[in-house]
């Protein structure tokens, strides 16, 4: 009963998502947003003296079947193109809930000057928003009043569509904190998805056509990492706004870290979690995890959900003499 419930749930979130001209916002949610922040804004290319790579999975609402399943991948890079400063970076995140699926990769390209103390980054993003719908696995009950079983509204066989998609960005790193604004989804794309229709099915044209329009979204990041004078602790504050224009949604995070080695927060986003988060730093190499305890009506159903988060930085050297030798396995 609970599986069927369950499947129940993101079939009717489907019919609605998939409603003529229906707006949805589709980014992924991660706690560990701050390990990320090429995410959800591209001008945060090149923002360190490393290669950073990231790297995470995240499990929602465990307990709840076919709850959303997130998986992310970044790595972002300053150069020097002639005397210039600029970033270059990537993503690819994909991200599955009930039937349906989506998957967006894009490239990113900053360009960086030195302004009012700290360094102002602009930054675009180009790539693909592809959405996918299972529907060889729709179930409707056909032996009460309540479901048309051929309803044209849910498609019975497996479709897919892709569209163009582009993000925007700026972002100011100082010596004691940062600071960007994005907008994702730029255009607002529109994929569409094509259905052959079954036999004797209600229009001639032998097919349907579903559409889903990813919804332009704002974001608002800032950190710091504080020093506490006299010990080897430093506090890291970080906030996240996000927002599509219909919905409006925040979070705030408070982690102390060890030596900057070992590091423990807590967070909350509001009207929706708790999160506590452990990580730790080896010679470059990040793994983090992070635990959210639902504050809303859906704890009676989940037991919580879980997020693993691991990385690596590379030190790029962007002087004119590289101070960094390596001998060539030629002569060694």
């Amino acid at each position: 009963m609970k599986k069927t419930i369950g499947l129940y749930v993101f079939v009717l979130s489907f019919c609605v998502l998939f409603a003529p001209n229906v707006l949805a916002q589709t980014d992924a949610q991660f706690s560990q947003y701050y390990e990320i922040p090429t995410f959800y804004n591209p001008a945060a290319v090149g923002s360190t003296e490393y290669l950073r790579i990231r790297g995470g999975a995240r499990l929602q609402w465990v307990g709840i079947d076919n709850a959303p399943r997130s998986f992310i991948g970044t790595a972002d890079m300053p150069f020097k193109f002639g005397n210039k400063r600029v970033g270059f970076g990537i993503i690819a995140n994909q991200e599955s809930a009930g039937l349906y699926k989506s998957l967006s990769i894009g490239a990113q390209i900053g360009y960086k000057l030195r302004k009012l103390g700290g360094e102002w980054t602009v930054a675009l993003q180009g790539g693909i928003y592809d959405q996918a719908f299972k529907g060889s696995e729709v179930f409707i009950p056909d032996d009460d009043d309540f479901h048309q079983s051929t309803d044209d509204a849910i498609p019975n066989t497996d479709i897919h569509g892709t569209a163009f998609d582009a993000a925007v960005g700026l972002w100011y790193s100082h010596k004691y904190f940062n600071a960007g604004l994005s907008c994702t989804h730029l255009t607002s794309p529109t994929i569409t998805m094509t259905a052959e229709n079954a036999a004797g099915g209600s229009e001639t044209s032998g097919e349907r056509k579903y559409q889903f329009q990813a919804r332009r979204t704002l974001y608002f990041t800032a950190g710091s990492n504080i020093p506490i004078k006299n010990t080897l602790f430093e506090i890291m504050p970080s906030v996240l706004v996000k927002s599509d224009f219909s919905f409006t949604s925040g979070e705030i995070n408070a982690r102390v870290r060890y030596r900057k080695f070992l590091s423990a927060g807590i967070g909350y986003r509001w009207n929706d979690a708790v999160v506590v988060t452990l990580a730790a730093e080896i010679k470059n190499f990040f793994i983090g995890y992070s635990y959210d305890y639902s504050t809303s009506a859906i704890h009676k159903a989940s037991s919580g959900s879980h997020e693993l988060m691991a990385g690596y930085s590379l030190k790029i050297d962007l002087s004119e003499k590289n101070r960094h030798r390596h001998k060539s396995v030629r002569i060694m």
